[in-house]
C-alpha cells in the first residue's frame, strides 16, 4: 500500500470508537462525552484549549476523518493505527506527535498491561488517541473540572506535559506493584524455598523487560521535546518536561534494580537447589559406603562352600552381626570426625 496509509495492527475489536471532548480556558470549560464524528468538525477552531480523546484506533476511517479535521499527515495517521510503534517524538509543521505506552498492574491477571497512546498537540488543540476505555486521566480531568492549577489557563502544551505526568506516575504504581511481588519471591528463598516458583520469577522477569522496552525509549523522546524548537512548547513547559524526564529516569533506575536482583533470585536459587541436591546425594553416598562392608561379608558367608569353618561355630551368626555392627560404628565414626556428615 502507498505510505501513509492506516492500517490497524492491534487486537481484534468491535467496539464502537468513543470520542470525549472539553473545551477549556479561565473561564468557562464545556465537556461532551461520546459524541458523534460528524460532531467533532464543529469543535474545531474556537476560544481556549479543545482536548479530544479518542477510546479506540481500531477504526481507520474514522482516524481518517479525524486527520482531515486538524490537518494531521497520513504518516502520523498511520503512525497512530500502528500499536506497535515504539515511543517516539516528531515535529510536523503546525503540530507535535508524541507516541508512549500506558501502563498498568491488571491485578486480576496478575500480570502488567500495556496500551498505546498517541497524542497530538496544535495550537489550541491536543488530540489523545488510546486503545481501549479506561486510562489514568481522572486526575487531569478533576484539575480541569475544578480549575486547579494552571491547567486551565495555559495552553494545550501544559495539558499535554499533564498527560504525560500521569502516565509517567502510573509507572510506578506499576512498577512497585512488580517490585513487592519479586521482594515476596526473595523473602521466600531463604524461608521456604518449596514455594519459590520458577516459572513465577521467569514470568517476573519478561514483564520487566516489557516494561523496559516502553520506558527506555521515552526517556529519549522527553530529551527530544525539551530541546525541540516548536513554538508549541513554551519555556514554562519545558520546566515541567525535565520532571518528568527525571522521573522516568527514576523508573529506568528502578526497573534495572529489579532485573538485577531476579537475577540473582535466579542464580542464588539454582545454587540453593544444586546445593540441597548434594547434601542428599552426600547422605546417600554415607549410607551406600558403609553398607558396603556389610554387603561384602553377607556376600561371603552366603557361598555355599562345605569347606568354610564359620558357618559350623555355634556362635558364628552372632559373630558375623558383632563383626558388621563394629564395622558400621567405626566408618560412622570415622566420618563424623572427618566432619564428611
Amino acid at each position: 500500500m502507498e505510505p501513509g496509509t492506516p492500517i490497524y495492527v492491534g487486537e481484534n475489536r468491535s467496539e464502537r470508537v468513543q470520542i470525549d471532548v472539553m473545551r477549556f480556558d479561565g473561564e468557562t470549560l464545556c465537556e461532551l462525552q461520546d459524541i458523534a464524528i460528524d460532531s467533532l468538525s464543529a469543535q474545531v477552531g474556537g476560544s481556549g484549549v479543545l482536548w479530544v480523546n479518542v477510546t479506540g484506533v481500531h477504526d481507520v476511517e474514522i482516524l481518517r476523518r479525524i486527520g482531515e479535521f486538524f490537518d494531521i499527515h497520513p504518516l502520523t495517521v498511520e503512525d497512530i493505527a500502528n500499536t506497535d510503534q515504539r515511543p517516539k517524538f516528531e515535529d510536523y509543521p503546525g503540530y507535535i506527535f508524541c507516541v508512549l505506552n500506558m501502563i498498568r498492574y491488571d491485578k486480576t491477571a496478575n500480570e502488567i498491561a500495556l496500551e498505546h497512546l498517541s497524542i497530538v498537540v496544535g495550537k489550541g488543540y491536543l488530540i489523545s488517541f488510546q486503545e481501549e476505555p479506561g486510562d489514568v486521566f481522572d486526575g487531569v480531568r478533576e484539575r480541569l473540572r475544578q480549575s486547579k492549577g494552571k491547567l486551565r489557563t495555559s495552553g494545550s502544551d501544559l495539558c499535554m506535559y499533564a498527560l504525560m505526568d500521569a502516565i509517567v506516575d502510573g509507572y510506578f504504581v506499576a512498577v512497585e506493584t512488580l517490585g513487592d511481588g519479586i521482594e515476596a519471591c526473595e523473602d521466600n528463598l531463604f524461608t521456604q524455598m518449596d514455594k519459590v516458583d520458577l516459572a513465577q520469577v521467569h514470568g517476573y522477569k519478561r514483564e520487566i523487560l516489557d516494561f523496559r522496552k516502553s520506558v527506555w525509549p521515552l526517556r529519549d523522546e522527553l530529551s527530544m521535546l525539551e530541546r525541540s524548537e516548536s513554538e508549541l512548547i513554551t519555556k514554562e513547559t519545558r520546566v515541567y518536561l525535565r520532571d518528568v524526564h527525571d522521573h522516568v529516569i527514576q523508573v529506568i533506575d528502578m526497573i534495572d534494580s529489579y532485573l538485577g536482583q531476579l537475577g540473582n533470585i535466579h542464580d542464588t536459587y539454582l545454587s540453593m537447589s544444586s546445593n540441597r541436591m548434594n547434601e542428599i546425594m552426600k547422605v546417600l553416598t554415607t549410607i551406600a559406603t558403609i553398607f558396603n562392608p556389610l554387603t561384602f561379608i553377607v556376600g561371603v558367608y552366603g557361598m555355599n562352600f562345605d569347606n568354610m569353618p564359620e558357618l559350623h561355630w555355634a556362635y558364628g551368626y552372632a559373630l558375623v552381626w558383632i563383626v558388621m555392627i563394629a564395622v558400621a560404628a567405626g566408618l560412622f565414626i570415622l566420618f563424623k570426625k572427618s566432619k564428611w556428615i
